[in-house]
């Protein structure tokens, strides 16, 4: 995905001739996704329109279109590789969604959450309003503890499902207000509900238990990931619980204490990197204020998971 700050554009068929608006459109959509097949029903006359919001993480679109069909081949896997996610939720119309050989049938309050790193179908049936939210792979497959699901139907009319899709509506309809760390700050959430919602943490027979102490030991380590002295064993003592229920509530969802841990610090220099506030800050002084030993070993664990280094992230943030 395309690097940089917080990033809001529109784009519309309706600035081009009819007869030119498909292949219009082919382009836009090309320029932000990955290679892809289309086929239009009404190519001599097609309607399309886009809000897209991105930041250096995350994208989301809200799209609105005549009837088509996306496809990626095996082929176009391979010249274009793409291990991302794509959450796609109709707000009207209908999609056909088909992958692995499975198939998705999604109306307005249903999703489907499918991988560009295997072919799969997409349809629209008829003039369709949906939202396309773009997730990198790393912030599923390691809380699923597993790679390229296919999570169809999932049900967001109700619930944790309802959240999600009030929190997608909300970074749509905010989103002349957010700055980049805002915008990321409230995908992170998204997606955190979204691998609790796929992973069934959601239903009525989940073992509400180890479920509260997951939420709880989540909140208490962005709460206090910049204490240095932060530990499972004294997030366990301040919450109550023993070590061992810690460990077993996050390993339900593919995580332990010391990877929270990291991965909270993690959020909070990325956020402050973003942040104008922080810009007197430097390296060496946001790794200590966020809980890390030393700028080396923030500078290690950040590039792993972020793709870039810190000094590297705070100069594309200004």
């Amino acid at each position: 995905m395309p690097t940089g700050r917080y990033v809001l554009e529109s784009q519309s068929t309706g600035e081009v001739d009819p007869c030119e608006r498909a292949d219009f459109w082919s382009e836009h959509i090309a320029s932000y996704q990955s290679r892809m097949g289309y086929w239009y029903a009404r190519p001599d006359n097609f309607r399309g329109e886009t809000v897209r919001q991105r930041s250096h993480t995350y994208q989301l679109v809200r799209f609105e279109s005549d009837e088509i069909e996306y496809s990626r081949t095996a082929q176009q896997v391979r010249q274009d590789p793409d291990e991302d996610y794509r959450l796609l939720l109709p707000i009207s119309g209908r999609i056909e969604l088909r992958q692995n050989d499975e198939a998705a049938h999604l109306t307005p309050g249903a999703a489907a959450l499918v991988s560009f790193g295997a072919p799969f179908q997409c349809r629209q049936e008829g003039r369709t309003l949906a939202y396309i939210f773009t997730i990198p792979a790393r912030e599923i497959d390691g809380p699923l503890n597993r790679k390229s699901p296919l999570a169809a139907g999932l049900d967001l009319t109700s619930g944790l499902g309802s959240v999600v899709s009030s929190m997608l509506s909300g970074l749509h309809e905010e989103r002349h207000a957010l700055t980049d760390a805002q915008f990321d700050a409230v995908s992170d959430r998204i997606v955190e509900l979204l691998c609790m919602l796929a992973s069934g943490d959601d239903r009525p027979d989940a073992p509400g238990h180890l479920t509260e102490v997951e939420g709880l030991a989540r909140r208490y380590a962005r709460d206090h990931a910049a204490d240095p002295g932060l530990t499972g064993t004294s997030m366990a003592r301040a919450l109550g619980w023993s070590l061992r229920q810690i460990q077993l509530a996050l390993q339900r969802v593919g995580t332990t204490p010391r990877d929270l841990i990291r991965e909270e610090r993690l959020r909070l220099v990325r956020d402050r990197l973003q942040c104008a506030e922080c810009d007197h800050m430097t390296i060496t002084e946001l790794a200590h204020a966020s809980g890390f030993s030393s700028a080396s070993a923030l500078s290690t664990v950040f590039r792993q998971r972020f793709g870039v280094s810190p000094r590297e992230m705070r100069n594309r943030a200004h």
